[in-house]
């Protein structure tokens, strides 16, 4: 799928719809460590990952965005540190300029004020005033693979984020993952849609039978209940 696709598919999603997508296709997703945030918030991005490690220059994200195609995600991995900002309003006017879907950083920001004033997308664990003091020694993968937490990010995942987190995928799998999130996108609306209209999800998930059932039965899950009147509000 084509970023632009990929992103306007995405556009009516969230990560927790992904998430239970991938759950119930029995498909492995990476999830970033808690705490990722948008710079700004109710942003999202959807868009194939573009992988760098950082080492304390910014000619690192300039060399990354040379090949860079309209879309892509700029995936950063500067170890979790959160005592430098390694990017700011430059890096991001840059990588907008170059047609980047947005940037996701493992670890920090700074120029907070003018980030929020540029479109793009941004995401990180918070701002640190202080940008890098060191210039470490740069490895050969350093724009092959980036690690995020205790995984890699490398050519052909895809990475998916909004409020409430950052998801990894294998492209492969992204057409499935979409595909089933909009059905649980569209089942869950339409169950909100009739709490409000007075039918209660304890009416519509026939809770007083599944009470029933497991007074007589104690092994009896609220899940096993669920799959069997195809509620699946969880897997």
């Amino acid at each position: 799928m084509k970023a632009e696709s990929l992103s306007r598919a995405f556009a009516e999603l969230s990560t927790p719809l992904i998430a239970d997508a991938a759950l119930r296709l029995k498909i492995p997703l990476r999830i970033s460590p808690p705490g990722i945030q948008p710079v700004t918030s109710n942003q999202r991005l959807a868009g194939p990952a573009l992988s760098v490690r950082h080492f304390g220059s910014v000619d690192i994200f300039l060399e990354a965005m040379q090949g860079a195609e309209p879309g892509e995600v700029l995936v950063i991995d500067n170890g979790g540190r959160l005592d430098e900002g390694c990017i700011g309003d430059l890096t991001a006017l840059e990588a907008e300029h170059c047609g980047l879907g947005g940037i996701i950083v493992w670890g920090a920001h700074r120029d907070t004020a003018e980030l929020r004033q540029i479109s793009l997308p941004i995401f990180s664990y918070g701002a640190c005033p202080s940008g890098p003091q060191r210039l470490d020694p740069r490895d050969s993968s350093a724009l092959r693979s980036a690690r995020f937490g205790n995984f890699l990010v490398e050519p052909g995942d895809v990475v998916f984020a909004d409020d409430d987190g950052c998801l990894f995928a294998v492209a492969e799998n992204v057409d499935d993952l979409l595909s089933v999130a909009h059905k649980i996108w569209e089942r869950e609306r339409h169950q909100a849609e009739a709490i409000k209209s007075g039918h209660s999800l304890r009416q519509q998930l026939e809770f007083a039978r599944y009470l029933e059932k497991r007074a007589t039965d104690s092994s009896y899950t609220f899940r096993e209940h669920l799959r069997k009147i195809s509620g699946a509000i969880e897997e």
